[in-house]
């Protein structure tokens, strides 16, 4: 798959098939991966790929847990800023609008929407996933550098026919993840990412998120004065 195809029909799979992703397949993935670019060659990110009854373990613990805890535990970051202004609150506000009203789920429906919200926690029934860690020493370019890792796991899997969606939210079972993945106490859950072959007919994924026009984020610079000197 050329890599232009791969990020234009990547999306947050949020329905996944029960088709298990063979071992072979998560470790050509993570490889390929592992040649995102990172600053001083840090490489700092650490993945614990989970499939098969693991995670099914892992998963019913969660769901024993949300009873008690439904909101979680304490995250060790915080995934937005506390005051998010806009245009980044008014995109983040129009695409929980959007993924609802694409599950037909209304903004009253409360238990609809709590329904959704955890079904982050089943990995929307993906097979597969990769739970990913940074050392707590690292600063923001390394975060940067864990994102550009990510990324390239996502378009490595779209060459592999899978699907994948970035889950920042697992960050509110750190604690409960670390009991079943026993990590070093100096790694911290960065996001998870759900693993598998896209289920197509699920209604919510037809749908795509907007995106910001070119020109509202990029600027171009001496582009036609290098054209006229030419």
């Amino acid at each position: 798959m050329h890599v232009l195809d791969a990020l234009d029909s990547r999306f947050s799979c949020r329905a996944f098939r029960p088709d298990p992703v063979p071992e072979e397949t998560v470790r050509a993935i993570l490889s390929a991966a592992a040649r995102a670019p990172s600053g001083g060659n840090l490489q700092p990110w650490h993945v614990h790929a989970v499939a098969g009854p693991a995670l099914a373990r892992l998963v019913a613990d969660v769901e024993d847990r949300m009873r008690d805890l439904p909101r979680g535990e304490m995250p060790e970051y915080r995934v937005y800023p506390q005051d998010l202004k806009d245009p980044y609150e008014a995109r983040r506000q129009r695409v929980g609008e959007a993924l609802y009203a694409a599950l037909g789920v209304t903004r009253e429906d409360k238990a609809g929407r709590g329904r959704q919200f955890r079904r982050n926690f089943r990995l929307f029934d993906a097979p597969v996933g990769l739970f990913v860690y940074l050392d707590r020493t690292m600063g923001p370019p390394q975060w940067a550098d864990c994102g550009m890792f990510l990324q390239s796991v996502m378009l490595a899997a779209r060459a592999h026919g899978l699907h994948t969606c970035a889950q920042e939210a697992w960050v509110q079972w750190h604690g409960l993840v670390g009991e079943h993945l026993s990590p070093p106490p100096e790694h911290m859950l960065f996001c998870a990412i759900a693993l598998g072959h896209a289920d197509m007919a699920a209604p919510v994924n037809g749908w795509r998120s907007e995106r910001a026009a070119l020109d509202a984020f990029a600027q171009f610079r001496g582009f036609a004065e290098e054209a006229q000197t030419d």
